[in-house]
């Protein structure tokens, strides 16, 4: 056991799994959560989520060792606010933020004297959300990136990581700024992307939406997975993240252009080697172990018959 109390403010995919990959690892003597939305809190309750569903932000945060932001970053500023004045000596304060610059500039200003705030980004999820959502494996070998700064306890930011290597996650530190362009690389733009090509499709008055749907292929069914995610969290992610997302999806329209222009020319070598190299790239994250090889990313086909 890491911590006496761990509390959970949002309980969504994040919250949830957390909840249950703490419980089943036995790192917390107390698990406590806090939702804004009843209905949220009422499930959470029936299900056993967390071991106590708290009915305001100063209940839940109340003797906390390690209290866990889980909402969406736009709102990171006003809850932090809130509950500072109910923080112990000693706390630890994280989140879970796609986006750590913002959070620091929101949070860090409301974080009392003798209160450790250390950012971290889990880099795990799925498209689903809700406090039924979570499941206690949503962590292991994935990596959960924090940031620290120059003045963080260095006893704090070692307990931190210790807890989070005890759900079996990779963590690794970096600074917010470097996080933000890495993450506009691996996760912002490619979700902008996806947001995208699912619009430009119920755009295009040629193609009716039973045949995309009836049509699917795997390459669009996979985008319409990642444009199912939260459009809450993703806006504050895109508004937040605004000056990486934006230079990333300049560099984008570059590369779609030189494209554009090979196809349009008949350029059928540089298409090849350009396929080539971006190929190497899913070869590596595969060898990562950051995905699987499995045909079909791993679905299992029903035959009929079977």
């Amino acid at each position: 056991m890491i911590f006496g109390k761990v509390a959970l403010i949002g309980m969504g995919l994040i919250a949830s799994s957390l909840a249950h990959a703490t419980k089943w690892k036995g790192l917390a003597g107390e698990v406590a959560g806090y939702d804004r939305d009843p209905e949220v809190r009422r499930i959470a309750a029936e299900i056993g989520l967390v071991d106590t569903v708290c009915d305001s932000l100063s209940d839940v945060v109340r003797d906390a060792d390690l209290v866990m932001l889980c909402v969406p970053v736009g709102v990171m500023g006003a809850v932090a606010a809130e509950i500072a004045p109910h923080l112990k000596q000693g706390a630890i304060l994280s989140d879970t933020g796609s986006v750590k610059q913002a959070v620091v500039e929101a949070v860090a200003p409301h974080v009392p004297q003798g209160v450790h705030f250390i950012p971290g980004h889990p880099l795990a999820g799925t498209e689903q959300s809700g406090p039924r959502s979570g499941f206690a494996t949503l962590f292991v070998n994935r990596w959960w990136l924090l940031t620290p700064s120059e003045t963080t306890d260095p006893q704090a930011l070692a307990k931190l990581r210790a807890y989070l290597e005890g759900l079996e996650a990779n963590v690794d530190t970096m600074d917010a700024p470097h996080h933000d362009i890495t993450l506009a690389v691996t996760s912002h733009c490619p979700h902008l992307i996806a947001y995208t090509m699912v619009g430009v499709a119920d755009h295009v008055r040629r193609v009716s939406h039973q045949e995309i749907i009836k049509y699917s292929a795997s390459g669009f069914r996979d985008f319409t997975r990642i444009a199912a995610s939260d459009p809450t969290m993703w806006r504050d992610v895109f508004l937040t993240n605004k000056e990486a997302t934006l230079d990333i999806l300049g560099r984008f329209a570059e590369e779609l252009f030189v494209l554009q222009r090979a196809i349009r020319t008949g350029d059928g070598e540089m298409l090849h080697d350009y396929f080539t190299r971006t190929r190497a790239i899913r070869r590596g994250i595969i060898d990562a172990g950051q995905d699987t090889d499995a045909p079909d990313f791993g679905r299992v086909s029903k035959q009929a018959g079977e």
